[in-house]
């Protein structure tokens, strides 16, 4: 980047921006008049600021002091044209780096116009011109004015602000010409395949931003033109371009396709414009490899922080393996309801009673009263409820997840500290617990990986691991039992027919509505759905896995 010298100025500047006609002033080089010129523009100067006339000069005036103004400028005479304004010291400071910054060649000046009294600067009349720069690269063209005052004695003077320089300068701003600064703007930021924009997806749209942003690209060349810096040589923005650069690139793990049927798959007809959220993943890497939703309370996909109802069975069913060493066969009774802690559960319309019901049946029909009947068995000790908690965070890796660029996830929580009902309702999904898309579709991928790998949208971004990997026995259990709930559990109406699918359903109580969740994986991906006011699982979440699922 070419160096763009500091445009520093003390005040408060006003913006002047118009178009103009007279006149021609040229050439550069001379960094100075010299110390006679700069004396006898000290001597020649006795505008007092402090003494501003309310009448503005005449049009006559106001042209003939500022074509002396843009005279000295355009031969470089910076000391005489420093001397011209009501602040010498900082326009001096600001037309030196004006030259500095653009590499200046050759500067003049035409079209010079008196617009009459200024309606921005009180007491003074405006004057426009047209500004021809030849800089690094090439010649630049634009419009500029300034402000002309008289004091009481009847000395003029142009009001000095870095919009004389270019319309619209601020004061900590300078202007650079040559290579083009790095400018957020530019940086595309894509999916895996290094050519689809993010951008043209809606539902990652702020996460493209957010990327754009905090993430440091790759490749790319600069163009060279002309632009505006701030005081850390940051671009503002482009004025000029003289030819263009290829923009860096932030290649994400978003694969286009997926993530394109995601897209359609939240607006599925059967959810009848209910939010809905989705996350696919890579189960082999945990790389996300779509991310949809839609409503108007952000992204709930990531963010949207729910109870995940019968869903969190499969880490309660991990525990009772892990901690208990119950197999699927164990026995898991299935009552129409069941008192724990004082609280009433009952189990979601359609599920059976059925007292010789094992850990498997019980979770292919999602039966509430098996889970928390064992779950109180064997994990509830001296009224220490933390076992679902250390499950989760030892195994399936819930903590504080950073999936890259900056994105911001909110963190599934199971506190390990419950008290009364909420012992009962964690092991279904309830009470206290809370989960995000994102976190069940990682539950899923660890599941059928054999082992956790935290969830990432930039390769290379550092993955969390898990204390305690998860058994190649309990995997292999919890893969039985998920099989079973797709081809002839809860999940078969959606997902029945499906090769290689293990799935899990859930519903959740919210208020006075209920959030239909459905969390599953094949061959090649996890992924895990949320509908904000679904019926059930199967019947609106199920309908969105189903499209990740069959790819369409």
């Amino acid at each position: 980047m070419n160096r763009a010298a500091k445009i520093g100025l003390a005040g408060t500047c006003t913006a002047l921006v118009v178009l103009g006609g007279i006149g021609a002033y040229n050439l550069v080089h001379a960094m100075t008049s010299g110390p006679r010129g700069d004396a006898q523009a000290k001597a020649a100067r006795t505008f007092d600021p402090s003494a501003v006339s309310s009448t503005p000069p005449t049009d006559a005036e106001a042209v003939k002091l500022t074509r002396a103004f843009l005279d000295n400028w355009s031969k470089q005479q910076l000391g005489g044209a420093a001397g011209d304004t009501d602040l010498p010291d900082a326009a001096a400071q600001a037309l030196r780096g004006y030259a500095d910054g653009l590499h200046l060649n050759k500067l003049s000046f035409a079209h010079l116009r008196s617009e009459g009294p200024s309606t921005v600067t009180p007491g003074a009349t405006k004057v426009t011109f047209d500004v021809t720069a030849q800089v690094a690269d090439g010649a630049w063209r634009y419009p500029s004015a300034v402000a002309v005052r008289k004091s009481t004695d009847g000395v003029l003077a142009v009001h000095w602000n870095n919009s004389v320089l270019y319309p619209g300068l601020g004061d900590d701003q300078s202007l650079t010409a040559g290579k083009l600064p790095a400018d957020a703007t530019t940086v595309k930021v894509v999916a895996g395949d290094g050519k689809t924009n993010l951008s043209n997806f809606a539902s990652l749209r702020d996460i493209t931003a957010t990327i754009r942003k905090n993430a440091k690209p790759t490749g790319g060349t600069p163009g060279t033109g002309v632009a505006v810096v701030d005081g850390t040589g940051a671009g503002v923005r482009t004025l000029k371009v003289f030819s263009k650069g290829r923009a860096a690139v932030v290649r994400t793990t978003i694969d286009a396709r997926l993530q394109a049927v995601a897209e359609t798959a939240v607006k599925d007809a059967h959810l009848q414009g209910k939010p809905a959220g989705t996350v696919a993943l890579d189960w082999r890497t945990g790389h996300i490899l779509a991310i949809a939703h839609t409503g108007a309370d952000g992204d709930i996909a990531i963010n949207g922080i729910k109870s995940p109802g019968s869903t969190m069975k499969i880490i309660t069913s991990a525990a009772l393996f892990d901690q208990a060493g119950l197999t699927p066969d164990s026995p898991a009774p299935c009552t129409d309801s069941l008192m724990a802690n004082s609280q009433t559960f009952h189990n979601d319309p359609g599920v059976r009673a059925n007292p010789g019901s094992t850990v498997a049946q019980a979770f292919a029909v999602s039966c509430n009263t098996s889970f928390i009947k064992d779950g109180f068995h064997y994990l509830v000790h001296d009224g220490d409820a933390s076992a679902l908690h250390d499950e989760a965070v030892n195994v399936f890796g819930m903590g504080s997840w950073s999936i890259g660029g900056g994105v911001a996830t909110t963190n599934p929580s199971i506190p390990p500290d419950v008290q009364g009902g909420d012992q009962a309702a964690q092991f279904i999904g309830q009470g206290k617990v809370t989960a995000t898309p994102l976190f069940m579709a990682s539950v899923a991928a660890t599941v059928r990986g054999v082992g956790f790998e935290q969830p990432i949208i930039l390769t290379g971004q550092h993955q969390q691991t898990a204390p305690h990997p998860i058994s190649a026995r309990t995997a292999g259990y919890l893969q039985s039992m998920m099989r079973g709930v797709a081809t002839s559990g809860t999940a078969a109406p959606r997902l029945g027919g499906l090769a290689g699918v293990g799935a899990k359903t859930g519903t959740a109580e919210e208020g006075d509505h209920t959030n239909g969740w459905l969390t599953a994986y094949d061959s090649r991906i996890a992924v895990s759905s949320l509908v904000e006011g679904g019926s059930s699982g199967v019947d609106s979440a199920g309908y969105v896995v189903r499209h990740l699922l069959t790819g369409k």
